[in-house]
């Protein structure tokens, strides 16, 4: 994506706690000569070479599973907090914008063998039913239940390269405190591009 330099995030640590954070990605192939977007958890860990990835399933009814295949280059995109920016609140005239965060990570398929695709799915219901008060378990699902697993195809993205942008009006540093002060008086979005735009 196009990154001016002033916006790009370069912290290797950041983007990785975003990419934790914000796991719920666009994964984006092309079908029949045509971009094809499906929104899915991503999540990020590390395969049996200690390399980087994305891991996640789709519906094999989808037809994206079609044409994602071993050895495949595709995108994901995350988002993160995203806010309008009012020019009225600057102390001199100009347009108003968006401050946003965003993530975009390129990187190579290999498609899951079935005991990988189990291991991934404990992996990832086990760390979003930690806030439950009666959490569930794979291991303790029937078989039919599971059987459901039949109908999915998991894979790993091998990480080739991330784009990460955080634009929070870093050529109006004489504008923050006030952009700061009427992102605080809003919605819970405008108020993370605030927390942000104080980190700075």
């Amino acid at each position: 994506m196009f990154i001016p330099e002033h916006y790009k995030n370069k912290d290797d640590n950041d983007i990785r706690e975003f990419l934790v954070a914000n796991s719920f990605g666009i994964l984006i192939n092309t079908l029949n000569g045509k971009p094809w977007g499906t929104h899915i958890p991503l999540e990020l860990g590390k395969n049996s070479h200690g390399k980087e990835v994305l891991v996640g399933h789709i519906a094999k009814a989808n037809p994206q599973s079609k044409h994602l295949q071993n050895g495949d280059e595709v995108l994901c995109i995350f988002n993160g907090a995203h806010s309008y920016i009012s020019s009225s609140w600057y102390q001199e005239e100009e347009v108003p914008t968006w401050n946003y965060i965003a993530v975009h990570v390129y990187g190579t398929v290999k498609i899951q063998d079935a005991e990988e695709l189990l291991t991934a799915l404990n992996e990832l219901v086990d760390k979003y039913e930690k806030a439950s008060k009666n959490p569930v378990s794979i291991n303790d699902m029937s078989k039919k239940t599971m059987r459901q697993i039949n109908a999915i195809i998991g894979f790993e993205i091998e990480i080739n390269d991330i784009q990460a942008v955080k634009k929070l009006s870093q050529g109006r540093a004489q504008d923050h405190e006030a952009i700061i002060t009427e992102l605080e008086k809003r919605d819970q979005g405008e108020k993370a591009i605030a927390r942000e735009m104080k980190k700075l």
